[in-house]
């Protein structure tokens, strides 16, 4: 079993329903899901603003292959194309964190498959993962780059505008628990 962390977003088409496919798509195995975010596009790529949330989800019958396969499949629903490094898409779904149940509680993940690097190596530095995360999971810690942190601790290492450019929208992905 598989409890996964994923991170959604959209900059091109319309970012809302994007975003709201996938927490349809995923259906009852939703256990969580934050708020809609604005945030700067990142990785040097000029483009509009995204919209960003995180969605926590658990499925018994999934390995972390198959969470990247569907969100794959979602952003191929979506029609992204992969074109540019970091450039304007309509629906990104990273896989963040896996975890796998066994009876003595949740173990994370750790592959460093280059199709599916986990935890994936640059959640510690992005805030539009880090911010709505946090929201969804208080106590969530990350591992990078040898160090397991909280979240917080990590939001506190990256340059504050960028922290202050997570910004909270009104929207809402149409999830209730």
């Amino acid at each position: 079993m598989t409890r996964v962390v994923l991170s959604i977003g959209s900059n091109l088409g319309d970012r809302l329903a994007h975003l709201r496919s996938v927490v349809e798509a995923l259906g009852p195995r939703v256990l969580a899901v934050s708020s809609v975010y604005s945030t700067p596009p990142w990785g040097g790529v000029p483009q509009q603003d995204y919209l960003n949330a995180v969605l926590v989800a658990e499925d018994p019958a999934m390995e972390p292959s198959d969470w990247l396969r569907l969100g794959q499949e979602l952003e191929h629903a979506a029609g992204r194309i992969r074109e540019v490094r970091w450039g304007a898409r309509t629906l990104d779904v990273d896989v963040v964190q896996a975890e796998s149940r066994r009876r003595d509680g949740r173990v994370v993940v750790r592959s460093l498959d280059p199709v599916l690097t986990l935890p994936h190596p640059q959640a510690h530095r992005r805030a539009f993962v880090l911010v709505p995360w946090l929201e969804v999971d208080p106590e969530a810690e990350l591992e990078a780059t040898g160090a397991l942190r909280t979240l917080r601790e990590w939001l506190s290492a990256l340059d504050s505008a960028e922290v202050s450019g997570v910004r909270r929208t009104e929207l809402t992905l149409g999830w209730t628990p």
